[in-house]
């Protein structure tokens, strides 16, 4: 997900022959499970998960908002008309299901009746409405789309903003604060989404905003040895910070992505060093595996592999387009259909 990198550019036939097969698998066994056996008709919502054996529901314990928004991206980006129509379906459900009409914003979750159950404020989710209707106003020119981007950015800044520079990962139903340290992952989704918005809407706010984000992520995330972002603010009881090398590589691609706006950050010269580290230090060059976790001087941390990881490595390498990250994308296309995925779908 996120910012499609341009993958058909960055090489000759094999390349090109391995981008179709995962395309293609996509688009005849991944999105039909999620308009198919994944959609509650009933509910007007996407099930949170299928079994892995047979490709239906698993039993329902609750319904995320950013699910919901997860894919009202993925079929804002479908060009035939039975796309636009399921992004239609599904954004209406994030407004009309997740919407908290009497504080405003939206809930993390509600339960199998559709009745609120998680009514905390998550930065993440709400960063995933911004960059999911951010889509869908582009495909769709929903009026009521590009509102909703507005609103919720406007709720964002007036309410999870910290005053310098960055966000609180997660407030009450209320509003008010929850106890706990900074995080960078909702910033990242954050940077996403805004990222999405000024593409979509031309607003200068973002530009703004967003050169704003990574100055303060600099100062606050990023590691002067390294260049990598830590999960937590430096500083923090280093037995509870780590560096995930999936997440170097996604805000490399990130910020690849404008690269205007980022200019004179420091934080683009920053992720350069640190997409090197976590070459080194998180990936499995026999495989092309990307581990989950890394301790902050480098050394394994949690050696369990998961498929958004790998194929953040692959945007990050395609992105990165030299001639020795192709050479790993090659390797990359190699190994990863084997591992990952399956004829029924893929393996987390």
């Amino acid at each position: 997900m996120n910012v499609t990198p341009p993958l058909a550019s960055v090489g000759a036939d094999p390349k090109a022959a391995s981008f179709a097969a995962l395309r293609a698998h996509y688009d005849a066994a991944v999105l039909p499970l999620w308009t198919g056996p994944g959609w509650n008709a009933a509910m007007q919502l996407p099930y949170e998960a299928l079994s892995g054996t047979d490709q239906q529901p698993l039993p329902v314990a609750r319904y995320r908002a950013m699910a919901c928004a997860r894919q009202l991206y993925v079929f804002s980006q479908c060009g035939d008309a039975d796309g636009a129509a399921h992004a239609a379906r599904l954004f209406a459900s994030l407004r009309g299901r997740f919407a908290d009409g009497e504080a405003s914003g939206f809930f993390y979750s509600i339960d199998a009746q559709g009745q609120p159950l998680d009514t905390t404020k998550d930065l993440y989710t709400h960063a995933f409405v911004v960059f999911a209707c951010a889509a869908y106003f582009k495909r769709s020119g929903s009026a009521q789309a590009r509102a909703l981007v507005e609103g919720t950015t406007r709720l964002i800044e007036q309410r999870f903003a910290t005053g310098n520079g960055l966000y609180h990962a997660a407030l009450t139903q209320d509003f008010s604060p929850v106890a706990g340290p900074l995080q960078q992952n909702p910033v990242m989704h954050l940077t996403e989404a805004y990222l999405a918005a000024y593409e979509a809407t031309g607003e200068r706010f973002y530009a703004q905003r967003l050169a704003g984000i990574a100055a303060a992520v600099l100062a606050a995330f990023v590691d002067p040895a390294t260049g990598c972002i830590a999960e937590l603010p430096l500083g923090t009881d280093s037995a509870g910070n780590r560096i995930e090398p999936g997440h170097q590589f996604e805000w490399f691609s990130l910020l690849a992505s404008a690269p205007a706006l980022f200019e004179g950050t420091g934080l683009r010269q920053a992720l350069a060093r640190a997409f090197d580290f976590a070459l080194q230090h998180g990936v499995d060059t026999s495989t092309m595996g990307v581990a989950a976790a890394l301790h902050m001087d480098g050394s394994p941390r949690d050696p369990i592999q998961r498929i958004w990881a790998q194929t953040e490595f692959a945007r990050a390498l395609a992105v990165r387009a030299d001639s020795v990250a192709l050479a790993h994308l090659q390797a990359w296309l190699n190994a990863f259909p084997a591992r990952f995925l399956h004829a029924g779908g893929w393996h987390d």
